[in-house]
């Protein structure tokens, strides 16, 4: 009987590991985007920490259509502090599937993309969740630096709804405009 015990406790500590591990992450994005809507200054409320964006704040992306159909991407930022050197980086954004637009591709590096998913948007483009095909990346839009707490608690809940980790969120200092 105690061999029994003492094989069944590593089972079930495994199983636990495991479930814990493959806990189901919503990455749905919304039925309908319309990209003229979309483009323009979005302002980063709320990240997850990525070695990209590590210590920068008052970061803003701004998207707006090029002459060959994709989308240019500056996303800039201040090291440190508001008063911080500003950081720029320019990339492109292209949708792959025109039937499900909310699904873009961005590149910063060359033939490089990553996932841009728009996960929930306002229906008035006032603020967005933005996520990946990887669970590790996920943003708070607004086209105001900042939003009332009332709204961010809203997009909190519905981020904890989709799976993700909200205790991962980083708050991104902004200017006033």
């Amino acid at each position: 009987m105690k061999k029994y015990i003492i094989l069944t406790i590593p089972i079930l500590l495994l199983l636990a590991a495991c479930s814990s591990q493959n806990k189901i992450i919503d990455k749905t994005v919304v039925k309908e985007l319309n990209v003229k809507r979309y483009l323009g200054k979005w302002y980063e409320i709320a990240r997850y920490d990525h070695s990209f964006e590590r210590g920068l704040v008052g970061v803003t992306a701004t998207y707006s259509l090029r002459e060959d159909g994709k989308i240019k991407v500056i996303n800039s930022g201040y090291k440190g502090t508001l008063d911080g050197k500003r950081s720029e980086a320019i990339g492109k954004a292209k949708i792959p599937d025109p039937t499900v637009p909310s699904k873009l591709k961005v590149s910063f590096f060359w033939i490089f993309y990553a996932d841009y998913f728009v996960l929930e948007l306002d229906t008035d483009y006032q603020w967005a969740i933005i996520g990946s095909s990887s669970d590790n990346y996920l943003w708070i839009l607004s086209r105001t630096p900042q939003i009332e707490d009332v709204l961010y608690d809203e997009l909190l809940a519905k981020i904890t709804k989709r799976g993700y980790d909200v205790t991962k969120l980083i708050k991104v200092d902004q200017k006033s405009k």
